[in-house]
């Protein structure tokens, strides 16, 4: 079996060009925290929660107003809130034994300005 004969390098050229404004990338305790709202997000109950939450009057609702139409427990609805409520997008006020759940003004705003900005 015959050998491959290897060619001298003749040209060094780099194979790529450094980025041209390495300082207007997000760091990383930016990405970190774009992920975290970025997976708070990424479930179609809580997209689907937001959604509910901001069409329902005055843009709140009663978690007792989200499970039946939702088709899940309580108490998986209840986590779903958390975790929007965690993530900056609702707030929470409890009235008697129920809790209401309320999206926060500008929430979704600052998620669609850093998609459209990266």
């Amino acid at each position: 079996m015959p050998v491959a004969e290897l060619l001298p390098v003749t040209d060094v050229t780099a194979c790529c060009t450094p980025i041209a404004n390495a300082d207007a990338a997000i760091t990383p305790q930016q990405a970190e925290l774009v992920a975290r709202t970025l997976k708070a997000l990424a479930d179609p109950a809580r997209l689907r929660l937001l959604s509910m939450v901001a069409a329902h009057d005055g843009a709140e609702a009663c978690v007792c107003d989200l499970t039946e139409p939702l088709g899940l427990s309580q108490p998986t609805v209840s986590h779903h809130l958390k975790v929007l409520v965690d993530a900056g997008f609702l707030t929470r006020s409890k009235r008697a034994t129920w809790a209401y759940y309320r999206l926060v003004p500008g929430s979704l705003d600052a998620v669609a300005a850093l998609l459209t900005s990266v």
